[in-house]
């Protein structure tokens, strides 16, 4: 049998694409660099960073707290990354999403994506960045100074 794991609001930690956990996001210079190299065919690489804001309609924002049951949340990462790689001939993409605490200005999510053309690149990074938020099984907590509540999105 296979053992499940739940992440709860403990040291932060990453889903990423091609199944890696890590404590922290990849270093963005690096993401690039991977994804220019995948193939001599790349023309353009798109780039979408999620950020904690510091405020929300409760005020000041302390953290976020990332939640998500580990396993599933990296098959479903892959699927929704797989059908938009497909549906958009995409040569490489990279997704990564933090769980755990994460402060107000700190990045939570990266998701980059290398095609050909950057008309392709434009759009598959708009619907994974869409899909993930909405699909992919992680959950937010907000910690503000009014309140601490479980927000959408």
């Amino acid at each position: 049998m296979k053992t499940m794991w739940w992440i709860s609001c403990q040291p932060p930690q990453v889903v990423k694409l091609k199944v890696k956990v890590d404590r922290k996001l990849d270093p963005l210079p690096s993401l690039v660099e991977y994804l220019k190299g995948s193939s001599d065919e790349v023309g353009a690489v798109a780039i979408f960073i999620g950020v904690v804001r510091a405020v929300s309609d409760d005020g000041k924002v302390l953290k976020l707290c990332y939640e998500a049951h580990e396993t599933l949340a990296h098959k479903v990462l892959e699927e929704v990354v797989e059908d938009v790689k497909k549906k958009y001939g995409l040569i490489d993409v990279v997704a990564e999403h933090r769980l755990g605490d994460v402060l107000a200005g700190e990045d939570i999510m990266y998701v980059l994506v290398a095609s050909k053309h950057r008309d392709e690149a434009y759009k598959a990074l708009t619907e994974l960045v869409d899909r993930i938020k909405r699909e992919v099984p992680i959950w937010k907590k907000e910690y503000t100074e009014k309140s601490v509540k479980w927000v959408i999105g």
